[in-house]
């Protein structure tokens, strides 16, 4: 009898049980979870029909420690509207709502205009008040003047990472929709879909249990978390800023990654906006250059030229061949950037010294065929970057039977790829020949407070791991041995690092070349050996300069220090030698 009695007590005290952690997860999710979105409903009480109240995910800059900044959230407050018909004086309402909501407003003008259409009896006039100056307006009590609950997108970074972060605006139905940059690429995880507060609480804890491991394209609506560390973009944007501004060049732009995973640090360009003042917005300001536009980028392409050769076994590091400064190819001339011949000389020397010809006879070794098929699964599909309208490089010249095409593709002219493709290829120099896919977020927080983190894989081998590392070998020695930073040798004594400099010729719009004007590009990599961070640089027609040396080392290398010093990227080299680990 005790022993049943034992149980009927165990079982009440278990009911019990589950009746409290129900409770408690209720809570949870009522004051947690969904406690913004219960505090909008109340607020919405207060809107009189307003249409400005909706709801959005967040995204997510990461501190190098794991802390989340936010990059993209909601603000709050108030939008001003105007019923025509209960106007009494549209100049004096003008005066009164221009005092506090300048800068918001609708012009002079068109509040008139509005004031005057006695068809309507509600018009937005206002956007984006304060707390503290919709009170204000509010207390004027204006005939005919409505302050409501206003909710929009906020971007507290301002200009950080603006085009690849995106915007949001009316999408149909006046439904607010990411339209670029990330906003529209995870807008099916942004987006709400504005039944969450009706969900069975049990139905809404276990519906994510099947999206663990899923996809993004199955994700359910959350936050997404990005790679973009914030000091380390606000660093690269500012460094880009100053060369654009410096040479007055048409734009300017880069990237900071991880070779080996394709996780990007920073990626900016210049100009930029700033997604708070979409209504001063230029609208071409909204492409992303990184992913969206193709560039002709000179020598940073022979490294992909001289891996390749290495990989298929037409040359090896101690093949040499005979420079003579200049060639003819089916009747044009390509030349050394300083004419120079340098003699009976090794395959180190045409990366350290940057040789078209050099270049030009690899691609010969390595033939037509074999070049145009590295080269199309190097750069003959997109990335997989998850950003919208990544655009595809232009190779139609390796379609062609003329040499001349080839010679000129291995040192960067002639073919163009987007910047995002650029250092993509050479992270595969870096990592020991794995083509990563470059990406932005690493997880999403699902709303029911499930952290899933996204595989985007493990690559594709297009290099051999020896011919990466012999590359790797000529761009170390191009930086401790060749390059200059204002005269000075750009060599670290304690950290290796790999580098590689680009100058080319801006195309015409009728396919011939500019003589005057310049694509200048580099790129680095470090530890050379283990790299951590690889770095893209480029600048667009850069006035009263012609290398890329001079227009963007200075940068390069201090971006370099910057991120060994923010990192603490120990060093791996003695300081008393020099040697190749």
């Amino acid at each position: 009898m005790r022993a049943q009695f034992r149980k009927r007590i165990r079982i009440v005290l278990a009911i019990i049980i589950l009746i409290a952690l129900g409770i408690f997860a209720r809570l949870y999710f009522l004051q947690i979870v969904h406690g913004q979105e219960y505090v909008q409903k109340a607020n919405q009480q207060f809107a009189s029909g307003g249409s400005g109240l909706f709801d959005r995910g967040s995204i997510y800059f990461t501190r190098k420690d794991g802390t989340l900044i936010s990059a993209a959230t909601l603000a709050t407050g108030f939008l001003v509207a105007i019923d025509p018909q209960e106007i009494i004086n549209a100049e004096a309402a003008y005066v009164a709502i221009n005092s506090i909501a300048s800068s918001t407003m609708v012009t002079h003008t068109a509040f008139l205009a509005d004031a005057m259409d006695k068809t309507k009896v509600y018009i937005e006039v206002a956007y984006h008040l304060s707390n503290a100056n919709g009170s204000a307006l509010a207390a004027l009590a204006i005939p005919g003047v409505q302050v409501l609950r206003e909710t929009w997108r906020y971007y507290p970074g301002g200009s950080l990472a603006a085009q690849s972060i995106g915007i949001v605006s009316d999408g149909s139905g006046g439904t607010p929709t990411g339209q670029t940059g990330l906003e529209a690429a995870y807008n099916s995880v942004l987006s709400r879909s504005g039944d969450a507060l009706h969900k069975n609480f049990f139905a809404e804890l276990f519906s994510n249990a099947n999206n663990l491991l899923s996809s993004t394209q199955n994700a359910n609506e959350g936050d997404i978390v990005t790679t973009i560390e914030p000091e380390v973009q606000t660093r690269l944007q500012d460094d880009i800023t100053k060369v654009n501004q410096r040479y007055s060049s048409e734009s300017s732009g880069g990237v900071i990654m991880d070779p080996k995973t394709g996780a990007i640090y920073a990626i900016a360009s210049y100009p930029t906006f700033d997604p708070n003042d979409l209504q001063n917005l230029d609208p071409s300001l909204l492409v992303n250059p990184l992913v969206e536009n193709v560039f002709e980028y000179g020598s940073i392409m022979k490294p992909i030229t001289m891996a390749s050769a290495l990989t298929a076994g037409a040359v090896t590091p101690q093949t040499t061949y005979n420079d003579t400064g200049c060639i003819r190819v089916d009747g044009d001339r390509i030349c050394n950037w300083n004419l120079k011949a340098y003699g009976v000389i090794p395959m180190l020397t045409i990366i350290q010294d940057s040789l078209n010809v050099g270049a030009s006879w690899v691609a010969e070794q390595l033939g037509q065929s074999r070049f145009r098929q590295y080269f199309t699964n190097i750069f003959g599909q997109k990335t997989g970057i998850d950003l919208p309208h990544e655009t595809d490089a232009l190779l139609s010249n390796l379609s062609k039977p003329q040499q001349i095409y080839y010679d000129t593709a291995s040192f960067g002219e002639g073919i163009a790829v987007t910047p995002i493709q650029m250092v993509r290829a050479l992270a595969a120099v870096a990592n020991g020949g794995i083509l990563v896919r470059p990406h932005l977020v690493s997880s999403i927080i699902l709303n029911s407070g499930v952290s899933q983190p996204i595989n985007w894989g493990s690559g594709t081998r297009i290099f051999s791991v020896a011919a990466a590392r012999e590359t790797t070998v000529m761009m170390d020695a191009l930086w401790d041995n060749a390059l200059k930073v204002n005269g000075i040798s750009a060599k670290i004594p304690t950290m290796s690092v790999a580098a590689k400099t680009g100058t080319a010729q801006l195309p015409t719009p009728t396919g011939t070349y500019y003589k005057n004007k310049f694509f200048n590009s580099e790129v680095a990599f470090f530890p050379s050996f283990n790299p951590k961070f690889i770095i893209l640089l480029y600048t667009e027609d850069p006035k009263n300069v012609i290398y890329a040396e001079q227009s963007l080392s200075t940068s390069l290398l201090d971006l370099v220090h910057f991120l060994i010093n923010y990192y603490a990227v120990p060093p791996d080299r003695n300081v008393a030698t020099t040697t190749i680990p």
